[in-house]
């Protein structure tokens, strides 16, 4: 499916019309399955009839309500999933929905990470803070699926503590198979807890071969920044990099101007952007 809002074309014929996805307009969805991570970020598992991607997102709404654009955390063959945060008039609501109630969807929308056309048989990092390890998870989890497919990756997610990590089930098995290191900005040693920020762990990575190492990194502008910082000093290439700005986004389709940095729409031409392409974004 093409992400570009359509334009009509009046040579086009009415069974060519009918068959382009209209991006305006929400279609219904049953939440099959609700999981709560913590008291603030649920995960809705939900059957959908098209295909999600890595770091994509659909705008959910409600009617008489409002929408919210939220990122895929993970997907496969008929279904995705959101992880959805509690903080505002839309997100609240659907906090008040049960499993086998009705969402409305748009998309999928975005460019998201070039798993398959640039990151398959190279070295993987992915850095990823709070609820930004969210997108994040579906590329790890597509690594996960298919170890064949990367030379080696590691992982660093971060959480402000052990009541806000979220998926449990999913790191447990990424440290089976990956380096992977959690941090707590409040945590304890003594329970055998990393403490700190997630640069506080960047020197524990392989930076050799910075030609064949891609790095993913998904959170707070300030987490991004700093990330950005430490990797290019340890010897990282910017357009190795790649960047989330999906803070930003909201009709999904460039119209609200909300978006706009320049001459760049995040949700039409991100959110995911390679740093060196991107560094004049400023969130």
């Amino acid at each position: 499916m093409d992400n570009s809002v359509y334009s009509y074309d009046p040579m086009e014929s009415p069974e060519a019309v009918a068959a382009v996805k209209n991006l305006y307009v929400p279609q219904p969805y049953r939440i099959e399955k609700i999981i709560r991570h913590t008291l603030m970020e649920w995960a809705f598992r939900i059957p959908v009839d098209f295909e999600g991607g890595f770091d994509k997102f659909v705008e959910v709404s409600l009617p008489l309500v409002g929408e919210c654009p939220i990122s895929i955390s993970d997907f496969g063959e008929g279904w995705i999933e959101l992880v959805i945060r509690n903080v505002g008039r839309v997100t609240s609501r659907l906090f008040e929905l049960d499993e086998g109630d009705t969402i409305f969807l748009r998309g999928p929308m975005g460019n998201g990470y070039p798993v398959k056309e640039e990151f398959v048989g190279k070295n993987l990092t992915v850095i990823a803070g709070g609820t930004g390890v969210a997108p994040a998870r579906s590329v790890v989890n597509y690594f996960m699926r298919n170890p064949d497919c990367i030379q080696n990756m590691d992982v660093i997610v971060g959480f402000r503590n052990r009541d806000m990590i979220l998926f449990h089930d999913d790191i447990e098995i990424w440290k089976q198979k990956f380096n992977t290191i959690v941090t707590l900005d409040d945590g304890d040693p003594e329970q055998g807890e990393n403490v700190g920020l997630v640069t506080a762990y960047l020197d524990q990575l392989n930076y050799e071969e910075p030609e064949n190492h891609h790095y993913v990194i998904v959170g707070p502008p300030m987490m991004i920044h700093f990330t950005v910082k430490g990797l290019l000093d340890l010897g990282a290439r910017e357009d190795r990099i790649w960047v989330s700005h999906e803070r930003r986004m909201a009709c999904a389709v460039g119209k609200c101007g909300h978006c706009r940095v320049g001459n760049t729409y995040i949700c039409i031409d991100g959110p995911v952007f390679r740093y060196d392409q991107a560094k004049h974004l400023v969130d």
